[in-house]
C-alpha cells in the first residue's frame, strides 16, 4: 500500500495534514534514510519514517474497546449528552472516530470505536452475521417456551420476523444471556416485550469472539489487539 508522506505523518502522529507539512518543510522528516520535505512523496506502511529523530509507528486505523457507562449516548456528537467519542477523544484528537454499532443511553458494555468505515460496515452488515452477546436483567422469569421462541425467531408486535437468537438462563432467576446476529432498533427490549417481560438492565459483553475486558471500569477503554480483531469474526488479516 502506497500513501502520501504527509498523510502517513498525520495518521501516525494524530495531527493535521497541515501540521505534517510544516514538519516536512522544516526538514524534520526522514523517510527510509533520506530527509524529505515534500508531502506528496509516496511511502508504504512498512517504510521507516522519522520525525525529529523519532521513529513513527504508522496506523492507518484504530480500533478501541470501550466499556460504555449508563447515560452516555452511542454517537459521534450530541448537543445535550456525553457521547462515546467524547470519552476517548482526548487521546485521539485528530481521529474521526465513530461507534461501530450502538447501545441505548441506559445500556452499558462493549462499544467498538474506530475510524475504519469498511470494518464498521462489515460488523453491521446482515450478511456477515457478527454476533453480539448481552447480559440482560428482566422483571420476570423466562420459561422453555420463550427460549424456544427466541431460537425459532421472534415475531415482533409490528410483524417483523427476526432471525434465530440464543436465550440462555443463568444462576440468577431473572438474569439471562442473549446472543443476537442482527441489529434491529431496540431489538432485545422488543423481543421480550412480545412476552410481556420488561428489561431492567442490558449489558453487552461480546462482539463476535471478543469479550469486553473485565479490567475496564465503566468509561475506560483500550485499543483492540490484532489477534482480537481476527476473533471478531471477520477476515481482516490486513488490519
Amino acid at each position: 500500500m502506497q500513501i502520501r508522506l504527509d498523510k502517513y505523518i498525520s495518521d501516525a502522529m494524530g495531527i493535521s495534514r497541515q501540521d505534517a507539512k510544516k514538519l516536512l518543510s522544516r526538514g524534520a522528516v526522514a523517510a527510509d534514510g533520506k530527509t524529505v520535505k515534500k508531502g506528496d512523496v509516496k511511502v508504504t506502511d512498512s517504510s521507516r519514517v522519522y520525525v525529529n529523530g523519532k521513529l513513527l509507528e504508522y496506523r492507518q486505523f484504530v480500533y478501541i474497546m470501550l466499556n460504555k457507562p449508563k447515560g452516555v449516548v452511542s454517537a459521534t456528537d450530541d448537543k445535550n449528552d456525553t457521547t462515546v467519542v467524547d470519552l476517548v477523544k482526548g487521546d485521539y484528537p485528530k481521529r474521526n472516530l465513530f461507534p461501530a454499532g450502538r447501545l441505548d443511553k441506559t445500556s452499558t458494555g462493549f462499544v467498538l470505536l474506530t475510524d475504519d468505515g469498511e470494518f464498521a460496515h462489515d460488523i453491521l452488515a446482515p450478511k456477515k452475521h457478527v454476533s453480539k452477546e448481552y447480559i440482560v436483567t428482566l422483571d420476570k422469569e423466562i420459561n422453555e417456551e420463550i427460549i424456544s421462541s427466541f431460537n425459532s425467531g421472534v415475531t415482533l408486535a409490528d410483524g417483523t420476523v427476526l432471525k434465530s437468537a440464543e436465550l440462555m438462563p443463568t444462576d440468577e432467576p431473572m438474569v439471562v444471556r442473549v446472543v443476537l446476529k442482527q441489529g434491529v432498533y431496540h431489538q432485545i427490549k422488543r423481543m421480550f416485550g412480545v412476552f410481556d417481560i420488561g428489561v431492567n438492565e442490558l449489558h453487552r459483553t461480546h462482539i463476535g469472539g471478543v469479550q469486553l475486558d473485565e479490567k475496564l471500569a465503566p468509561g475506560e477503554y483500550r485499543e483492540i489487539k490484532p489477534e482480537e480483531l481476527e476473533k471478531i469474526g471477520l477476515n481482516r488479516n490486513d488490519c
